[in-house]
């Protein structure tokens, strides 16, 4: 089967899976905003991604899916390292995409979009809105490991090792995570996210592994949803945290060359590695 009827199964799939999860919405029941996201991620995301898996796969879907190999302590060190290493740049370049104008005969698409986007930040600051550990824990699983994992094995685990059977891995890493923001439906967060993305792809394809990327994510939303419940619980100076390297721009930018090489040296240190097993 070719990868473009591939792609279109895991998009019909996902399709279903998000008119599945949306029906808990107008069901005349009182289900609570955490479920919903919860039966997304299954229905939308991580079901899709092991159907098509299973129905591809020769030697094991998991095995597909690179779901096979655990991670090493070197990559989940650099997991960590470039996580924090890349917030001053990463704070620049969100605060420069949300500040990006369309032409003056686009203001009304603009204006639009902007207010679409400022209700969707007002949920997700909703949902983050927690005052003790309990709730806290609650949501580091929702929108932490959850969304994480499901968004990792629908984007890399399926779309992007379908593509790569087809190209380079470069573009299709690229591919993918362009996929991956836009589907976000956020503009003035593409560029950010897109980052994010092509991160991710690199990691499952210099790893062999999709649990690298998946704590990637995984420690990307935690660490938001943590500052959120810091800031709401009164730790002083917590909102300095996002303009970290805004103000800044010689921060920033020693930040982005940091990040690139220790990128550079991951990339080193997995090539290594698979050559070694090769051998």
């Amino acid at each position: 089967m070719s990868h473009s009827w591939q792609l279109l199964i895991l998009l019909l799939l996902s399709f279903g899976g998000i008119l599945v999860s949306s029906a808990l919405q107008v069901l005349p029941l009182q289900v609570p905003v955490e479920v919903v996201l919860i039966a997304q991620d299954v229905f939308a995301f991580i079901l899709p991604a092991i159907i098509l898996a299973w129905l591809m796969a020769k030697g094991g879907w998991w095995k597909r899916m690179y779901l096979g190999k655990a991670p090493s302590a070197f990559a989940l060190a650099m997991v960590v390292a470039v996580a924090l290493v890349s917030i001053p740049a990463m704070n620049w370049v969100t605060d420069w995409n949300s500040s990006v104008h369309l032409p003056q005969s686009m203001s009304g698409i603009e204006q639009a979009m902007r207010q679409a986007e400022d209700a969707a930040a007002n949920m997700t600051k909703e949902l983050l809105d927690c005052d003790n550990i309990p709730r806290l824990i609650v949501i580091l699983m929702v929108v932490g490991v959850m969304a994480g994992l499901s968004e990792e094995m629908f984007f890399r685990g399926g779309i992007l090792v379908t593509l790569l059977q087809r190209g380079h891995y470069h573009v299709m890493v690229w591919t993918t995570a362009i996929i991956f923001s836009a589907i976000h439906f956020q503009f003035f967060g593409f560029v950010p996210r897109m980052l994010l993305g092509a991160w991710f792809g690199y990691l499952m394809v210099w790893s062999r592994s999709l649990w690298v990327p998946v704590i990637a994510h995984t420690l990307n939303n935690s660490m938001a949803v943590v500052c959120s419940y810091m800031g709401h619980a009164g730790v002083n100076h917590m909102d300095a945290v996002d303009r970290i390297g805004v103000d800044s721009p010689w921060l920033a930018l020693a930040s982005a060359g940091a990040t690139i090489a220790l990128i550079v040296v991951a990339k080193q240190f997995f090539s290594k590695k698979i050559v070694e097993n090769r051998q």
